[in-house]
């Protein structure tokens, strides 16, 4: 598979992503934010919590789902990068109740033959 592709389709399904966080309430803070430890794709907040989402996107289950690609390691870099975030952004516990850590899962099913 082609690169840009890929890069396209993760494109794509950060974006599908924060639309969908948006119309719950959450407002985005940050998108692809960079940390010497790795990147988080998404940052938003929510009645003063605040969550970094890792999204994985795919063209299918054939695979497993998106999910499973985040695995022990993944996770650590995304903890890291978070911490990363928070001091850079300067929030303090006093900044939010709460932290969460959220997977979105986008699986694009394409029928073959249909384009």
């Amino acid at each position: 598979m082609d690169r840009s592709f890929n890069a396209a389709l993760g494109r794509a399904g950060e974006d599908a992503a924060a639309g969908m966080l948006e119309s719950r309430g959450y407002i985005i803070l940050d998108r692809n934010y960079m940390s010497p430890e790795g990147e988080i794709d998404i940052v938003a907040e929510k009645d003063g919590s605040i969550v970094f989402a890792e999204v994985k996107t795919r063209r299918g289950t054939m695979y497993g789902r998106p999910c499973e690609a985040v695995d022990g390691r993944k996770r650590s870099r995304i903890r890291k990068s978070a911490i990363c975030y928070l001091r850079e952004k300067r929030c303090g516990r006093e900044g939010y109740g709460r932290i969460r850590f959220d997977v979105i899962e986008i699986a694009i099913n394409h029928v073959k033959g249909a384009f």
